[in-house]
């Protein structure tokens, strides 16, 4: 408990799923939690949730690829807590479809909630971190963006740029005690992936991909963001952590 004690955190996508697991763990460590999505309903359940914990939380319905919607989420953040200590971009879609059968439409979307929703939330918590002298930013990627993957080619794109992106960003701002770290999570099971997980063949080949037995739940991946997060990584940046099970060892 108070690994995060008197630290804000905005967290995208956090309706639901990997971010709705890492609002809860943050804001059971103390962290006051600002909890955004589109999807509105759920966030107003997910602040329930926390406040009800004996947590501190807002919440905000919020497109990541509007530079708009983010800079009124900084502001109203600032002025609610006061500072921004933690930003974690974990909002993201897919689309499963080759990639001469992928439409620039369903290109641009991808790309434009994956990684200029990331740019978008760096370029306007950075000022505010710089002011507070410090801050940690974790960048939810994918092993699709380490190794590759098949079916999925503007998320791979994407996964793999958001990676990248966060090695600069940690180069960049290293001198303003600014930390920039990725995380790779494997397969896991939240609302994104339940459809892949019905499939059985599907299932059998994820399973046979990942030396560990089980596939990973959300709570795995909020660990390993809760740690880049906290101060006992304060000499870690510009890394990826992948979380999946042994998959790339293989």
């Amino acid at each position: 408990m108070g690994r995060l004690a008197n630290k804000v955190a905005i967290i995208t996508g956090a309706g639901g799923g990997q971010g709705k697991a890492e609002a809860l763990l943050f804001a059971k460590e103390g962290a006051k939690v600002v909890v955004t999505d589109v999807q509105e309903e759920k966030v107003k359940l997910v602040v329930e949730e926390i406040i009800q914990n004996g947590g501190e939380a807002i919440g905000f319905f919020h497109d990541v690829s509007s530079e708009d919607k983010w800079i009124q989420v900084v502001k109203d953040t600032v002025e609610k807590f006061g500072k921004v200590d933690i930003l974690v971009n974990n909002a993201g879609i897919t689309i499963q479809k080759s990639l001469h059968e992928t439409s620039v439409a369903e290109w641009n979307k991808v790309m434009d909630i994956n990684l200029t929703g990331a740019f978008l939330g760096m370029k306007h918590v950075i000022p505010v971190m710089m002011e507070n002298h410090g801050g940690s930013i974790i960048n939810i990627s994918s092993i699709a963006g380490l190794t590759g993957g098949s079916g999925a080619s503007p998320y791979t794109a994407s996964k793999g740029a958001l990676r990248l992106l966060t090695k600069a960003t940690a180069i960049d701002y290293a001198k303003h005690s600014i930390r920039c770290n990725s995380v790779h999570p494997g397969y896991i099971e939240t609302p994104m992936t339940k459809d892949m997980f019905t499939n059985e063949q599907m299932m059998t080949w994820f399973k046979s991909n990942t030396p560990l037995p089980y596939l990973g739940k959300p709570e795995d991946i909020a660990n390993g963001v809760l740690y880049l997060a906290s101060d006992e990584s304060k000499f870690v940046t510009g890394i990826e952590l992948p979380i999946e099970g042994g998959y790339s060892a293989v």
